[in-house]
This record gives C-alpha cells, structure tokens and sequence, in this order.
C-alpha cells in the first residue's frame, strides 16, 4: 500500500494541457465575475492530488475550474449518465470542463482508475464523492471511489469547501447573481476514511457559509435607498431635473446605485429615463412659451450648435446629445424656442435618451458584479466616480467655452 511518506518527484505536465487548463480558468473565472464573482482561499499542494467537494450545484463545476491553479491541470470527473449521454454535451464537458466519464450503475470505479496515471504525473482530478447534487446543502454520504483513486496513485486528498453556486444556479433553477467562495483545506493522506474525508469537507463548507462578506457602510445605506420604495422615484425626480436645470446628470446617480446594487440596474435606469423625457418635454413647453430656465455648467457655444443641430435635422437632431457633452436640458430649451412639435420631440429623445441611460445602467451593473467582491472600499469609488465626473464635466465645459 502507498503511503505520502516518500516526497514525490515534482512532475510537469504536458505544455498543451496546461494552456488548455489556463484558457479554461480564464474563461470561468470572467462567467463567474459576471454572476458576482469568485474567491478562493488555499492552494492546492505541489504534484498531483485527488480534490474531493460538496456538491449542490452544476456551478461547482464552474467554481472549481476558476479557483484551482492551472498549473495542475484539474480534471473533472462526470456522471456518465447525464454528461456523456449525447454527442454534443460530451463535448461540452470535455472542451470547457476536461471532464472524463464515471458510470453510476455499475463499472465507476474502472473508470476512476484509468486516471492514476494521470495524477501520478501531477494533475489534480476533481470529484465529488456524494455522487449527485445535494437538494438542502447538507452533504450526502461519500463513496469510496475518490480515496482508492488517491490510494492507487499515492496522492493525498484535499478537501474543498464550496458557498454560493446553491444560489447562483439552484438545483432545478435558474440562474441567480451570487459570490462564490472556494476554500481549499489542508492535504489529507490517500488512506484517509471516508468519514474524516467528509468531515472534513463539511467543516471547510460551513467555514467557508459563515465567513462574513466584507462590506461598506455606505454601500449597505446606498442600497436600502435603492431597494426601498423611494429608489424609482428618486431616479425619476433626479433625471426630471436635471433636464429642467439640475446640473448633475443622471448617469452620475447611476454610477453610485448601479455599482451599489447590479440587480437594480434595470429598473434604476428606466426611472431615470422616464424622468428626462418628461423633464424634457416640459423644457420644450416652457420654453415655447418663453420660460427662461437657469442653466448652470452650460455655454453659448452649446446653444448655438444646438440651435443649427435642429434647424437642420429637426427634432432627430437630439440624437447627437448622448456623445457631444452638451446637456440635455440644452436640446430640450433650444427645441422648444425652434417649435419642434412635442411628439416628435419625445419619440426622437426616448431613442437617444433610451440608448444612453440603459448602456451607462448596466455597463455600471456590470462593473457592480466585477467588483463584489471588494465592496469594502466603495466609498473609495464613489470618491474616485466623484473626481472623475468633476474633471469630465470641467473638460467638457471648457471645451464648449
């Protein structure tokens, strides 16, 4: 019988089957920083080993791909019955998760065995012992399979602990924003039981659920505005100003909330953009009428541009305010001093106001997503979004002096 008494010789994998490995992490960890990220806590030990995990989701798979070194190649090993089961899901299995076939009616442990070789030669083989997803996150019973495979090569076992792939993709359900967290735990050796290998997963697991998410006070005040019943509305009435004569573009306060809150994006920005388009129809009334408006952080240079933007173009002329800097409340006084008739005025201004506000809403939601996991410093953000949108308006300003 093989024990981990001996040091094992540090072995290399093939070139090819470590870049396979490197694009296959790359490309789960930036799925998994679009569903709200990754973190792993650990290393894997040098040489190959048997990684053994809870499993509650389809996205563990993904998890363990992002979190696990390339270096070691990791394998995943995969029910026989479901992912090998048509042509076009053995692909997917093998191309994305490097996974192998483990039959679970009978003949698994052959199957197991043919990957001895392969951990002799330094990869790591991924297994999850249950055996099937678990239904309430508690962990099932584990076979045996995973430790005779350790036992065979003589490479320890190292138990994972994975939190967040429950909520992310649920058993039966769809997908859902949720940070996920891998925490390795420390070698265990091939003879270890069953019982301890479990125990062991278990403790890393619940560690790993408990472990609080860092946070920022702000943010948490931030977001109980947004998800209250005042969050629509105060987009509403900021954007409803600042077409009227408010200076601060609406895209500033999605900067805060949609970074503060992602799954509030949707909602967020089409608040703000039902507020500029009444906003800006009630410009051009006034305006007709021959209500003068303050217009602070805006120049003649901007009126006059806009003024031969919408005698030549008409009301589409509005179509270029998304990406000159003028304000919009500039369009929406100047068309009302040119007559543009309102309803053209609004259809015109929702496809230009529509096209900007809900790009710059989930372009920040995503950004949210990317940087979950260090909402710790958000207040250094909303310094640094406060900086940043000073110097551009003061660029912009000057620029149209």
């Amino acid at each position: 019988m093989r024990t981990l008494l001996s040091t094992p010789v540090r072995a290399v994998l093939p070139r090819r089957s470590r870049v396979a490995a490197a694009f296959r992490r790359g490309l789960w960890w930036g799925v998994l920083s679009l569903t709200g990220g990754v973190e792993r806590r650990g290393r894997l030990p040098r040489g190959g080993c048997v990684v053994v995990a809870n499993h509650s989701s389809h996205a563990d798979t993904a998890a363990l791909l992002a979190a696990l070194d390339a270096r070691h190649s990791p394998a995943i090993g995969a029910a026989a019955d479901y992912w090998f089961a048509s042509p076009w899901r053995r692909r997917i299995c093998r191309r994305l998760a490097a996974g192998f076939p483990v039959r679970r009616g009978g003949g698994g442990m052959e199957d197991l065995l043919t990957m001895a070789g392969e951990l002799r030669a330094g990869r790591a083989v991924v297994l999850f012992p249950e055996g099937t997803r678990a239904k309430d996150g508690s962990l099932g019973t584990f076979h045996r399979g995973a430790l005779v495979l350790a036992e065979e090569a003589g490479v320890p076992v190292v138990p994972v602990g994975i939190a967040g792939t429950d909520r992310l993709l649920p058993k039966h359900g769809r997908l859902r924003s949720s940070l996920v967290r891998v925490t390795i735990g420390e070698p265990l050796p091939s003879a270890v039981s069953p019982e301890e290998a479990r125990d062991a997963v278990v403790a890393l697991h619940a560690r790993t659920v408990a472990e609080p998410l860092k946070d920022s006070a702000t943010r948490r005040r931030v977001a109980a505005v947004v998800t209250s019943r005042w969050g629509v509305p105060l987009a509403f009435c900021w954007a409803f100003a600042e077409a009227l004569s408010w200076p601060l573009m609406p895209e500033l306060l999605l900067g805060v909330v949609c970074v503060a809150v992602p799954r509030a994006a949707l909602k967020m920005s089409l608040g703000a953009l039902a507020g500029s388009l009444a906003g800006g129809l009630l410009a051009l009334q006034l305006a007709s009428a021959g209500v003068h408006l303050p217009a602070p952080l805006t120049t003649d240079r901007m009126r006059a541009e806009v003024r031969h933007e919408l005698a030549v173009e008409g009301a589409s002329a509005v179509r270029h305010q998304p990406w000159n800097g003028i304000p919009f409340k500039v369009y929406g006084a100047e068309a009302g001093r040119a007559d543009v008739p309102a309803l053209d005025w609004l259809t015109a201004s929702a496809t230009a106001r529509g096209s900007r506000t809900l790009t710059v809403g989930f372009a920040f939601a995503g950004f949210g997503l990317l940087l979950r996991r260090h909402r710790r410093r958000y207040g250094r953000y909303l310094a640094l979004l406060g900086g940043g949108f000073a110097a551009g308006l003061s660029l912009i300003v000057h620029g149209w002096s």
